[in-house]
């Protein structure tokens, strides 16, 4: 008697079994290799980020080395519809895009909307604030133009981000961060904030998401997180 073992598929092999996924790697692989190139990353051990700021409709993707610290912008994609207000998700039909630290929880390459990337909505800052007995979930960022609270990107740079998100996968990165912003956190855009909205809790979160954003934008490194019991953000130089 014999025994054969069977070589375990890599995470993209296992994806690109998948139509959309190997249409994606047809169209955009090319294009997304030499766009990591472009910044100094190796597409076989990259790792991702990604940034995604509601009012100015920007979705950013950043990355670096897996054994380097600094991230560097790769390309930023639009919105292609927006809907809601500025202010984090806190209950199911709300139509609102969240707002907080999350990470990628799932690759969709059978999705309604070509393709999609889940995002771990509600975390537990999420849990504190929002609805007990239906906070809501199935938040993506997909392909298509139609959104009821998701971060639509098109058909085409969907293709795009998901072969971003495989590489960076398939390399080893088990945590792909999705840091969502109300705006831009500048000083001046917070002001801003501060003068239209008048809902002090909401500016009190804004402002621990802001520790976040500056600390990004000082070190272009990921800060150490983490979240009170309170559902409070914390933040620090790593």
């Amino acid at each position: 008697m014999s025994f054969h073992t069977q070589q375990k598929k890599s995470f993209k092999e296992s994806q690109l079994k998948h139509s959309r996924v190997f249409e994606a790697y047809r169209d955009k692989g090319v294009t997304a290799m030499a766009k990591l190139k472009a910044v100094g990353v190796n597409a076989a051990h990259c790792n991702v980020l990604i940034r995604g700021f509601k009012f100015e409709e920007d979705l950013e993707v950043w990355a670096k080395n897996a054994e380097d610290s600094v991230f560097s912008l790769v390309t930023t994609y639009k919105f292609c519809e927006n809907i809601g207000e500025l202010g984090p998700k806190r209950r199911e039909g709300d139509k609102q895009i969240p707002e907080g630290m999350y990470t990628l929880s799932k690759f969709n390459p059978t999705s309604d909307f070509f393709l999609s990337l889940k995002v771990d909505y509600p975390n537990k800052s999420d849990l504190f604030f929002a609805d007990t007995a239906s906070p809501g979930g199935m938040i993506f960022i997909h392909g298509g133009c139609k959104t009821v609270g998701c971060i639509p990107i098109t058909d085409e740079w969907i293709k795009e981000l998901y072969v971003f998100c495989v590489e960076a996968r398939n390399g080893g990165q088990v945590d792909i961060p999705i840091h969502i912003y109300p705006a831009r956190l500048t000083d001046e855009n917070y002001v801003l904030l501060k003068k239209q909205y008048k809902n002090e809790s909401l500016y009190k979160f804004w402002g621990q998401l802001k520790l976040g954003y500056d600390l990004f934008e000082e070190n272009k490194s990921l800060p150490s997180m983490s979240i009170g019991d309170s559902g409070e953000y914390f933040f620090s130089k790593q």
